[in-house]
C-alpha cells in the first residue's frame, strides 16, 4: 500500500490545524494518505477534477473538512461515488453548527458521513473501518487500538479505585 487510499481536503489552509490530526490517525493506522486545499467556491473546477479523478489514482476514501458554508464534502460527494466523510470546522458566529448542517443535511443519492465538530480523529478512524473491509492489515491495527484502549480504560479505573478522589460539589452551579 504505496498509493493514497485516503484524500484528505480542506477548504482553506485555516482548516490545517484541524485536519492534520486525521493524518496523525492515519499515520499510527499505517494507512497512506494525500492532503491538499479544495474550496468547493474558489476552486470549484479543481475541487471537481480532484473528486471525478480520485477512483482512478487509487483513492477509496475522501475526508473533507470545511467550516461555515461547508460545501466541500457535498462537492465532492456529488462528483464520485467513493465514501466521503465530512468534517464540519468550527469558525465563524455559529462556532460550527453552520458547517455541520451544511455537511450532513444532504439529498438522498449524494451521501456525506458526517462526524462531529472539529473531529477529523474521527473521520480518520471511520476511512479505517471502510478501508478495513478490503485490508486485513488495517482491521487487525484497528482491533489493536480499541482493545490498547479499552486497557488503558482499565488501568485508569483500577488506579481510581486504589486512589479515589475526593469530589466537591461545584458551588458555581
Amino acid at each position: 500500500m504505496k498509493k493514497p487510499l485516503v484524500g484528505i481536503l480542506m477548504g482553506s489552509e485555516s482548516d490545517l490545524t484541524v485536519m492534520e490530526k486525521a493524518t496523525e490517525v492515519l499515520k499510527e493506522m499505517g494507512v497512506p494518505h494525500e492532503m491538499d486545499v479544495r474550496s468547493a467556491h474558489r476552486l470549484p473546477e479543481k475541487t471537481a477534477r480532484y473528486a471525478k479523478t480520485a477512483r482512478r489514482r487509487g483513492i477509496e476514501v475522501l475526508i473533507a473538512g470545511a467550516g461555515m458554508a461547508a460545501h466541500l464534502a457535498g462537492v465532492l460527494a456529488s462528483h464520485t461515488t467513493l465514501p466521503v466523510i465530512g468534517v464540519p470546522i468550527k469558525s465563524g458566529a455559529l462556532n460550527g453548527a453552520d458547517a455541520l448542517y451544511s455537511t450532513v443535511q444532504m439529498p438522498p443519492g449524494v451521501p456525506v458521513a458526517t462526524v462531529g465538530i472539529d473531529g477529523a480523529k474521527n473521520a480518520a478512524y471511520l476511512a479505517c473501518e471502510i478501508l478495513s473491509i478490503k485490508y486485513p492489515e488495517i482491521a487487525k491495527r484497528l482491533e489493536d487500538f480499541r482493545r490498547r484502549m479499552g486497557e488503558s480504560l482499565e488501568k485508569k479505573s483500577k488506579a481510581l479505585k486504589k486512589a479515589p478522589l475526593t469530589l466537591t460539589p461545584n458551588r458555581s452551579a
